[in-house]
């Protein structure tokens, strides 16, 4: 590799980690920037360094935001368990389906995320909890494990669907909604690293040289997440899912 493409790689990494950090969507930079780069690596090994450098960003946002963000502990936890049991399966089902046949499914409940989310300008601006500890707990565990399994089988927009049902379904801000979504993702990358590394599938030296620069990206976003709060954080999600309908439909619709 040139000192040119490394640098190009490092660059979309910094700015990946930073969007991610706010309401994840960082695979929308990080991974085109990979594949674009280097069109002859296996795309399975681009995905396994896609993983390393992704998981030192999510990790250090979500220490971040738990220094100084308050988090509801038990339901962050529940849901990051049954989010990584859930990305391995979906990482082993990937290996033995082809995930093209989601894509549209993906394609409309992305759509419907974001129309609820812009006829509804109050959603998770403030804190609203709805359920009984019971239910947000079952909530946790079941939305952590469908979309931990929809993280490791493909994988575009896994920050934005933990992000929303937090706000939709539990009532979270968006702000302490994407705090926990950053525990939760760190958890699905984890399971998907392993998995690809236990494979062979890493290049370790770039992977580590973009997660540096993905954790400086990283710390930044969430710093300003905190710093602008959550009505801020609502208008990046919005544009954030646009973006992810917009790739979306360029790879599904003929």
């Amino acid at each position: 590799m040139s000192a040119t493409d490394i640098t190009l790689l490092c660059l979309a990494a910094f700015a990946a980690g930073g969007l991610d950090a706010v309401v994840g969507g960082g695979g929308l930079i990080q991974l085109p920037a990979l594949l674009l780069v280097l069109p002859n690596t296996a795309v399975v090994t681009l995905l396994g360094t896609n993983k390393l450098a992704a998981i030192v960003g999510t990790g250090s946002a979500a220490a971040t935001y738990a220094r100084r963000v308050d988090m509801d502990a038990p339901t962050a936890v529940r849901m990051a368990v049954a989010a990584f049991v859930g990305s391995g399966l979906g990482a082993l089902l990937a290996t033995v389906a082809g995930s093209a046949v989601l894509r549209p499914v993906v394609l409309v409940a992305l759509a419907a995320v974001w129309f609820y989310t812009l006829h509804r300008p109050s959603l998770g601006e403030v804190e609203a909890l709805r359920l009984t500890p019971r239910r947000q707990a079952g909530v946790a565990v079941t939305g952590g494990l469908l979309i931990g399994m929809y993280d490791g089988f493909v994988g575009p927009g896994t920050g934005s669907f933990l992000v929303f049902l937090l706000v939709g379904a539990v009532g979270l801000s968006f702000l302490h909604a994407s705090a926990t979504a950053k525990a939760v993702n760190t958890m699905t990358n984890l399971a998907a690293l392993l998995l690809f590394a236990a494979t062979g599938h890493v290049l370790w030296k770039l992977g580590l040289a973009m997660a540096l620069c993905n954790l400086v990206g990283a710390q930044l976003g969430a710093r300003l997440a905190i710093r602008r709060g959550s009505a801020w954080v609502r208008r990046v999600f919005l544009v954030v899912v646009a973006a992810l309908i917009l790739r979306l439909a360029f790879d599904v619709l003929p």
